[in-house]
């Protein structure tokens, strides 16, 4: 059994040792403490540096102790590597600024946690960012193209603070020309180069060099027309002393950055600079082909934003559509600079205003999201333990692992921020991923009732329910993989975020929850299963009720569409049609919690308080967000329920949906493919008639759940998108494990009638069906009953679009596939395929 086993406990080990070692720090250590723990030789001459820096920061002198400590060993030449942390290798690096650049930012990035928290729960900062008026008259000539520019502007800005969806910022235009920025667990005063990544315009060209005129350190007099002075800040990698070299450039670029593919920050060849990698795409790789061709032994100048980086002598035509930028830039340069030109900005932004940003949850809304997270995990672990006994504490035992695996990637390799929303969305994962279990244990539970050993059942029930898992779970990886691809910002994060939980549930219970079960019982530390039912066998007539059943959901179908037509855009909350902003001056803080619910027994149920103060002093002001033209209702609700705190109105405007047009679209569209690749799918590993039903149930459950949502007064925001999106994920894999038991039937009863077939499958996998709902409705219901705000909605729309995926499963996919083949089991022989055996399963039992 070890031998048959060794790879598997190799693998769980070292995924679960990453995944511990991964999420090491969870929370942020302060930069001192961390700083101080580091050092390694000098720490009192170090701490004498601190308190130094602290006094600094103290008398307003720096923003931060960080800063401020960069400041005093650069202005004394004090090497902090050589000094007190001896043990970095800076490689060649002599120039002592970027040195301490180098280990700052290093100890800097280190102290903070690998689990950062979005900006319901934490806050972050913001900036209010303006299109550069001179630029824009220059480059636009109608307030429409003005718009279009500041549309461009958000999307660009999107891609750059939240390339993988998972970031969570807000991005969205204030009145005619501004845009609001709030990224999360950011602070300017430790991370200056943010306001330099935000207002970039990333313009690349690449300017031929004067072929008389040679580079040198001392500035020409003569520069001939056409020609502009231009300069490299070079340093002596001998000495690190800093010195110009001048370089006399074409002003009239060769050729420009817009066609770049992909831009990648990479350490130089000798491990102490970085540079930026540049790849073109195919029209780019041939003019910077023709460019380079043309122009043999020419300096070629390359030029962003006006400042020359490098200019390498062109030896050879280039024809791999690659180019580097070189210059004296530390790794957060050039990821910053990366960032850039993969998303440049048409037009130059100017920063109007900074400044800091509360949670935009209160206390008690956090508290209450995270209880009713804890309670729908207990819950779910509660009933497996319940109904599996031994074998349920073994599904709890790795479903721990689950989590630990979902958490690890989200935050080590995605960089991703917390959100209570998201916190929702991993409980829910965690009712669904119990569900492969479940499919286990009742395949065990048949192989026992038919008289096998307590080893056999295992290793069988495994094998019978590895097919059913495995579609089901392949399929969801299609869907997401499809909204990565086509969706952006909040439906691009859950794609990813839903991606982790599809694979983690894999690896957890096929070879982790399996190894360990099959050791347990093999050791005989597990000598019987208690298997409890939820339900007894039933002997119902589906097919019977099957038209009734689908005419009477598809009329409440028509009917939410129809209610959602006639609400027309009072469907969509802020986050997709806008609304107002009004900034308030106080004299008493109130709580946040108290405003939402002033707001809502005043008529306005969707709002977002927060307390911003500015960087940089200046008193704290409340902003209230709100549906357009109810800001004055609630302000004047808020000025009533509390006179004493004096709330006076200092400003109010107008704000831009964070969610665009495009984004709805890309929905509709990921919606649309994912329905065409479910068919494709279904079709080929079962049927074509099963892909029809699996289509049409999928496409039921997401317009089902739209409508009931919409029905019962609910407005769609940004998690709504990702939840409804979860429902068709969630709905075909309920729809798999009907069709697996449909083909089993098929195969195992060659006489049946297709009424027979279809009715015995679902008879014998309703049980099971209920089972496997319920774990996810006791998730989404603890969230509802506990949670508040976006919480209740988002456990509104599952709890919708689990009963409606365990009915359309029963009621409109086996029903859709029994009337495509017209009731005739001929018709489906014609077309069924052979159920696949997988190579792994066929060596499992030859080894057993």
């Amino acid at each position: 059994m070890l031998k048959r086993n060794l790879w598997k406990i190799v693998f769980s080990v070292a995924v679960i040792g990453f995944c511990a070692w991964a999420l090491f720090p969870i929370q942020d250590r302060p930069f001192v403490d961390y700083a101080t723990s580091s050092v390694t030789a000098k720490s009192t001459e170090f701490k004498a540096l601190i308190k130094e820096a602290d006094a600094r920061r103290i008398n307003g002198q720096s923003p931060s102790i960080f800063v401020a400590l960069k400041e005093i060993a650069n202005e004394r030449r004090i090497d902090l590597a050589s000094q007190f942390f001896p043990q970095f290798n800076l490689g060649a690096t002599k120039n002592i600024e970027r040195r301490n650049t180098i280990v700052l930012d290093h100890l800097l990035k280190q102290s903070k946690g690998k689990l950062q928290l979005g900006l319901d729960l934490r806050g972050g900062v913001g900036f209010t960012l303006e299109l550069d008026e001179k630029a824009t008259a220059a480059s636009t000539s109608s307030e429409s193209e003005k718009k279009e520019k500041l549309t461009k502007a958000i999307e660009i800005l999107d891609a750059r603070f939240n390339a993988g969806g998972v970031s969570e910022p807000i991005i969205r235009p204030v009145g005619e020309n501004r845009i609001e920025v709030q990224l999360p667990g950011v602070n300017t005063r430790d991370n200056p180069e943010i306001i330099d990544q935000i207002k970039r315009p990333a313009i690349l060209s690449f300017r031929l060099v004067h072929e008389q005129i040679q580079p040198s350190q001392t500035r020409p007099t003569d520069i001939p027309p056409g020609y502009e002075l231009m300069w490299i800040d070079e340093e002596s990698r001998e000495t690190g002393d800093a010195y110009r070299v001048f370089y006399v450039v074409k002003q009239r670029p060769e050729m420009t950055g817009g066609n770049i593919d992909g831009a990648q920050a990479h350490p130089d060849q000798y491990g102490s600079r970085w540079e930026v990698h540049i790849n073109f795409n195919s029209a780019g790789a041939k003019e910077f082909g023709d460019l380079t061709t043309a122009n043999p032994g020419r300096l070629m100048g390359i030029v962003l934003d006006g400042k020359l980086y490098s200019a390498p002598r062109i030896n050879e035509p280039i024809t791999g559509g690659r180019c580097q930028i070189t210059g004296n830039f530390d790794q957060r340069e050039a990821e910053t600079l990366a960032k850039a030109l993969n998303n440049p900005l048409d037009v130059p932004l100017v920063v109007k205003e900074q400044y800091e940003v509360g949670p935009s949850l209160a206390e008690d809304a956090i508290s209450s999201g995270l209880r009713a997270s804890i309670i729908g995990t207990a819950l779910v672990a509660a009933f497996m333990i319940t109904f599996y006994s031994v074998g349920g504490l073994v599904a709890v035992g790795t479903l721990a692992i689950n989590i630990l695996i979902i958490f690890a990637l989200l935050t080590n390799v995605f960089h991703a921020t917390l959100t209570l929303p998201g916190i929702a969305g991993i409980v829910l994962t965690i009712g669904m991923a119990v569900d492969a279990n479940i499919l286990i244990f009742e395949r065990m539970r048949e192989e026992l009732a038919a008289g096998k050993s307590l080893s056999t059942a295992n290793q069988s029930g495994y094998m019978k329910a590895l097919t059913t898992i495995l579609d089901a779970h392949f399929v969801q990886l299609i869907i997401c993989g499809i909204m990565i691809w086509l969706g952006t910002g909040p439906i691009k994060g859950f794609g990813v975020t839903l991606l982790i939980g599809v694979l983690s549930t894999l690896f957890s219970v096929l070879i982790t929850a399996h190894l360990v079960l099959e050791v347990f019982i093999e050791k005989e530390w597990i000598k019987k299963i208690t298997m409890r039912r939820m339900l007894k066998d039933i002997h119902v007539d589906f097919i019977k009720f099957g038209k009734p059943a689908f005419i009477a959901s598809w009329i409440v179908v028509v009917l939410g569409i129809a209610v959602v037509f006639m609400k027309g855009e009072k469907i969509y909350g802020i986050d997709f049609a806008g609304g107002d902003v009004v900034s308030v001056q106080f004299n008493e803080r109130i709580d946040t919690a108290k405003i939402r619910q002033v707001a809502k027994d005043a008529g306005v149920a969707e709002i977002s308080p927060t307390y911003v103060s500015a960087i940089g002093g200046g008193s704290e002001i409340l902003k209230i967000e709100a549906p357009e033209g109810k800001s004055d209702i609630v302000l004047a609700a808020v000025q009533k329920a509390y006179p004493n705190a004096a709330l006076v109105k200092i400003g109010e405007n107008h704000i831009g949906a964070s969610i665009g047009k495009e984004i709805e679209l890309n929905a509709l569209l990921a919606v649309g493919v994912s329905m065409l690749t479910i068919l494709a799918y279904i079709a080929f590993r079962f049927e074509f008639g099963f892909g029809i039903g699996a289509m049409f149930s999928s496409l039921h459950d997401i317009l089902m759940t739209i409508g009931i949502f919409v029905l019962c007064g609910h407005q769609f925001s940004a998690p709504m998108v990702a939840a409804i999106l979860c429902i068709a994920g969630y709905s075909i894999n309920e729809t798999v494990v009907v069709f697996d038991r449909i083909r089993e039937e098929l195969r195992d009863n060659p006489t049946g009638s297709l009424r027979v077939i279809v009715n015995s499958a679902i008879n014998k996998v309703f049980a099971r069906t209920i089972m496997t709902a319920t774990t996810t409705f006791l998730a989404a219901l603890s969230l509802y009953v506990f949670g508040s705000g976006v919480l209740k909605d988002i456990a509104f729309t599952f709890l919708v679009g689990i009963l409606t995926s365990t009915f359309s499963a029963i009621f409109i996919a086996a029903q859709v596939f029994y009337w495509w083949h017209k009731g005739d089991r001929k018709h489906v022989e014609k077309h069924q395929d052979v159920k696949p055996t997988y190579e792994w399963a066929g060596s499992s039992k030859a080894s057993q």
